[in-house]
């Protein structure tokens, strides 16, 4: 009658002499032979520090190191630390006066080319391209098709 160690909590018990011959019999239950299949390890959220698992390939897929609970924490990280100002990918230097500039002006808020009159649609644009020159001529209302169309289709203004 074979006893042997259970490899998890270290308590004997009764293991078949077939079992020990297939190389079965390392465990005393199901709930240890589970725990013995986990391979990876405990985290900490960087938001809250709540305690979760990471599976391996989870671990050596993280870029920044960093893990978090759920999506909520880790847009919550990305969007306050990582996409700020010169690390967001659509920052442009930081030049953005250009609307303000033209919203104080006398010009009226209408696109040049189509003539809508909706605020929510309409960008500035600068004729002559260079996104640093706002002065005033060079600035005009385009709603955002129009926009568009000026940057890739060559449409005139």
């Amino acid at each position: 009658m074979p006893l042997v160690r259970c490899k998890i909590c270290k308590k004997k018990f009764y293991a078949k002499p077939s079992w020990l011959k297939r190389g079965w019999g390392k465990y005393c239950s199901p709930e240890c032979q589970h725990k013995a299949q986990l391979k990876g390890r405990f985290v900490y959220c960087d938001i809250c520090g709540k305690k979760i698992w990471r599976a391996p390939k989870q671990l050596d897929h993280s870029k920044s190191r960093k893990f978090f609970c759920n999506k909520a924490h880790h847009m919550a990280w990305k969007n306050t630390i990582l996409q700020v100002g010169e690390n967001h990918p659509n920052w442009a230097g930081g030049e953005s006066a250009s609307r303000g500039i033209l919203e104080r002006s006398n010009k009226k808020m209408m696109c040049v080319h189509c003539g809508t009159t909706d605020r929510r649609v309409l960008m500035v644009h600068h004729k002559d391209i260079n996104r640093k020159n706002n002065k005033i001529k060079n600035l005009i209302w385009l709603c955002q098709n129009c926009h568009h169309l000026t940057h890739y289709y060559s449409i005139k203004i």
